[in-house]
C-alpha cells in the first residue's frame, strides 16, 4: 500500500517515460497529416497458381484514402522483368556506379539484342520474384560466391556476350580448371580500372592478388620492367586461356620473347640450339638476381649442357667457386670464371651469321 499523495517508484518512472512517448507519437501524426495518406509499399502479391508454379507477380497500388487508387508503383511484364527504374529505386548507389561503365554505355545507348535492353536484368535475370521476397537470395541471380550461384552459371552468364575471341581457349584453361569465376578478376558493376572493368586499379595488381611469387620476382635486381609501368602481365600472358600451360600469348616462349627481342629471332647461319628450344632454358621470365635474368651465372649455366671433360679442341674443366677471382689460392683462379666468363669469348651466344662464327665468337 502506498500512502495518499505518495506515488510509487514505478509510477514515477512511467510519468517520466510516457510523456516522451506521447511526444513522439504526436510528431509522427503531425508529419503524416502534412505529407498526406501513407502509401502501402507491398511490392508484389503472388496469386496461388497450380502446384509447382511460381504464380503471377502483380503490383500493389498506393491508397490515397479516398477510395481511388493511384497508378501502380511498378509493372512486371509477362516474363517478370521490371526495368532499370525499378532496380534504381532500391539500388541507387549500385546503379550510379554501374552507369559509368562500358556495360551501361552498351546496354542503355547501343543495345545490340533484346537481352541487352533489359539493363540490370540482362545479367541478373527477371526481378519480379526478387522484389516480392528481397530476403530470398535465390530469387535473383547474384555474381558472388556468397550468394550460392555456381561458378559455371556465373561464367556462363558472362560468356553469353563475351564468348569467342580472347575467350576461345577458356574451356579447359588453367584458370577455368582452378574454378575461377569471371568476377574474381572483373568488377562489372563499377569502373575501378582504366580498362577491362577489373577488380583492382590495373592488370598487374589484379594478377598479383593470386600470384605473389611473381610479384617478389619482379622486385629482384634484374627484372622485367613491369613495376615501372612499361609493360603489363597481359603483354606476355593470355589470362582467358591459351594453348600453353603458363597461359602464354604465343605458342612458345621463343615466339613470345622475340616479339620484343627481335635481334635474337634469327634465322642465323650458326644457331644456338637452346635459343630456338625456348628462352627459359637460360633465362627466368619475371626476374633474377643475376644479369640479364639468367637462371644462374656463367660458367655454371653453360656447364649444364657443356660439361664434357677432356674435349681436345677446348678446355672444359668443371668450374667451381674456387675458380672465381675471390676463390681459393691464386693458382686456382681461372680467367674463364672471371668477368663475363664464357660470353667473354662467345659473345654472339644467341646465334651468329659470321662465316667463322661456328663457336659464336663473332
Amino acid at each position: 500500500m502506498t500512502r495518499p499523495g505518495h506515488r510509487s517508484r514505478s509510477a514515477s518512472a512511467c510519468a517520466r517515460v510516457l510523456p516522451w512517448r506521447w511526444v513522439v507519437v504526436a510528431l509522427g501524426l503531425a508529419a503524416m497529416s502534412i505529407a498526406g495518406p501513407a502509401c502501402t509499399w507491398n511490392p508484389v502479391e503472388r496469386d496461388a497458381g497450380a502446384a509447382g508454379t511460381a504464380g503471377t507477380a502483380r503490383p500493389m497500388s498506393a491508397d490515397r484514402g479516398d477510395g481511388v487508387d493511384q497508378a501502380p508503383l511498378w509493372q512486371a511484364d509477362a516474363e517478370g522483368y521490371l526495368g532499370l527504374e525499378v532496380c534504381r529505386g532500391c539500388h541507387r548507389l549500385e546503379t550510379a556506379h554501374w552507369e559509368d561503365t562500358v556495360h551501361a554505355a552498351a546496354f542503355l545507348e547501343q543495345p545490340r539484342t533484346a537481352l541487352e535492353r533489359r539493363a540490370c536484368e540482362a545479367c541478373h535475370g527477371p526481378g519480379a520474384a526478387h522484389i516480392a521476397d528481397p530476403a530470398n537470395r535465390s530469387a535473383i541471380f547474384a555474381f558472388t560466391r556468397e550468394a550460392g550461384a555456381s561458378i559455371e552459371h556465373m561464367n556462363a552468364a558472362c560468356l553469353r556476350c563475351h564468348e569467342g575471341g580472347a575467350r576461345l581457349h577458356w574451356p579447359g584453361s588453367m584458370h577455368e580448371r582452378e574454378l575461377m569465376a569471371c568476377v574474381d578478376c572483373h568488377n562489372p558493376m563499377t569502373r575501378v580500372s582504366g580498362r577491362g572493368l577489373l577488380r583492382a586499379r590495373n592488370v598487374n595488381e589484379t594478377c598479383f592478388g593470386c600470384h605473389p611469387t611473381q610479384r617478389v620476382e619482379l622486385r629482384k635486381r634484374s627484372h622485367m620492367p613491369l613495376l615501372e609501368g612499361r609493360m603489363d602481365c597481359v603483354d606476355c600472358h593470355q589470362p582467358h586461356g591459351s594453348a600453353t600451360d603458363p597461359l602464354l600469348d604465343a605458342a612458345t616462349s621463343f615466339e613470345l620473347c622475340t616479339r620484343c627481342h627481335a635481334d635474337k629471332r634469327g634465322p642465323f647461319l650458326w644457331e644456338h640450339a637452346p635459343v630456338t628450344e625456348g628462352c627459359t632454358s637460360c633465362h627466368l621470365p619475371h626476374g633474377s638476381n643475376r644479369d640479364s635474368l639468367l637462371a644462374t651465372s656463367p660458367p655454371y649455366l653453360c656447364q649444364q649442357c657443356h660439361a664434357q671433360i677432356g674435349v681436345a679442341n677446348h678446355p672444359i674443366e668443371l668450374m667451381t667457386p674456387r675458380n672465381l677471382a675471390a676463390g681459393g689460392s691464386a693458382a686456382a683462379r681461372d680467367p674463364r670464371a672471371i668477368g663475363r666468363s664464357c660470353v667473354t669469348c662467345h659473345a654472339a651466344i644467341h646465334g651468329s651469321n659470321h662465316p667463322s662464327g661456328a663457336r659464336f665468337h663473332r
